[in-house]
């Protein structure tokens, strides 16, 4: 398995499979290609680069950069047409519950409705998800399948 660290970007190929441990508010966005059996995943930490301290910041962090370059990747170093590009999402839980107004509040629900705005305006159609809920998540998405196995401790394991 690949390991996607915290912002990170990776890809791979058959019969390779890519993961992150502990998705908590975070968002695991997976771009694949079912046919050619290529995909790439970002492990988005926030919805949005203008949240940005300044201009240096890896392109996984932020749901707006990570999924233009999960897509700029596929498309040109990888050729994947983007049209045959499909999307599967895990993680964007509220692991903190508070009643206190913060700019960084509801950050899970925020980082999936953005990750799902970016998608929607390159057309890339979300097939599956398993998002929100207030439970962390370890994924791992498989290649050979373009199955997304995610494990919970409330839940077990699905597989999308």
């Amino acid at each position: 398995m690949i390991h996607v660290g915290l912002s990170e970007v990776k890809f791979a190929s058959l019969p390779e499979s890519l993961g992150i441990t502990g998705l908590g508010s975070c968002v695991g966005v997976v771009l694949y290609n079912e046919a050619r059996h290529i995909a790439g995943m970002a492990h988005v930490m926030l919805p949005d680069s203008a949240l940005a301290r300044s201009d240096r910041f890896s392109p996984g962090k932020f749901a707006d950069t990570a999924v233009l370059k999960l897509v700029s990747v596929l498309t040109g170093k990888h050729g994947v047409s983007r049209a045959a590009l499909k999307a599967k999402l895990a993680g964007g839980a509220e692991m903190f519950r508070t009643n206190r107004s913060s700019p960084l509040g509801h950050i899970g629900r925020r980082n999936i409705t953005a990750v799902k705005q970016e998608l929607d305006k390159l057309g890339i159609p979300i097939i599956s998800e398993e998002t929100g809920a207030d439970y962390g998540r370890t994924i791992e998405f498989f290649t050979s399948s373009c199955t997304l196995r995610i494990r919970t401790v409330c839940k077990g394991e699905i597989t999308l």
